[in-house]
């Protein structure tokens, strides 16, 4: 009988959960992969608002990369529009707000059902974890190829990732790629510049050090799983 009850008090649980996974998949596939934003118009849009431009893109950017408008797309924007120095700062303040509201979504959408649906001792044990290695955790993912940001960013808030640590996070890891992006977007008419090539370099750097360090941490965490 008490089975029974924790079964049926954990349904409104998972579906919570589920339409909170439905909706963001939808936007991603609306987003993402449909296109139906046009990037293009957008920033001249941005762009007629003159020297506001810069502090204007970051709102805008931030919030189009929250509903899955893909982070590259945005900062090879910011790149073309003010350059390869103010670009790359526009693009890291965007993407710390991003990151920042997506986790914010993700923990008022997602925390409570998440915790209820894992246990007690589960939701205990990924708060110490997230105590300790949560920062870099956050940073860790940024490094990684392949891993949509803002999806990881909504996971994070939904397994109580404080916002600090998700916008430091965020600032620390999103660095290298958004120089590379960026000073992409500022190169577009020149791709054989010093600075492409720049761009390039910097992001074989970094997808190494991510298979790297999703490596390790795929070691480590087996280890965990065995000693457990």
């Amino acid at each position: 009988m008490v089975s029974t009850d924790a079964a049926s008090s954990r349904w409104p649980h998972f579906l919570r959960l589920a339409l909170f996974v439905a909706v963001l998949l939808t936007m991603f596939y609306l987003v993402a992969v449909q296109r139906v934003i046009d990037v293009e118009v957008v920033r001249e849009a941005v762009a007629r608002a003159g020297p506001a431009a810069p502090l204007l893109y970051i709102p805008v950017a931030a919030l189009m990369a929250a509903i899955f408008v893909p982070g590259p797309l945005l900062a090879a924007g910011s790149g073309f529009l003010f350059g390869p120095a103010l670009g790359t700062v526009v693009t890291l303040s965007s993407t710390v707000l991003t990151a920042t509201i997506a986790a914010l979504l993700g923990r008022r959408a997602g925390r409570d059902s998440a915790r209820a649906l894992i246990g007690p001792q589960w939701a205990d044990r990924i708060d110490t974890q997230i105590q300790r290695r949560g920062l870099w955790a956050v940073v860790g993912q940024r490094f990684i190829p392949g891993i949509s940001d803002a999806l990881a960013s909504y996971a994070f808030g939904a397994f109580g990732m404080p916002l600090w640590q998700m916008a430091v996070g965020a600032l620390i890891g999103s660095a290298p790629r958004a120089f590379v992006y960026t000073a992409l977007g500022a190169s577009i008419s020149n791709l054989n510049s010093p600075l492409a090539y720049a761009a390039i370099a910097v992001w074989c750097l970094t997808a190494i050090i991510g298979a790297f360090a999703a490596h390790r941490g795929y070691r480590s965490w087996r280890a965990r799983v065995r000693n457990s």
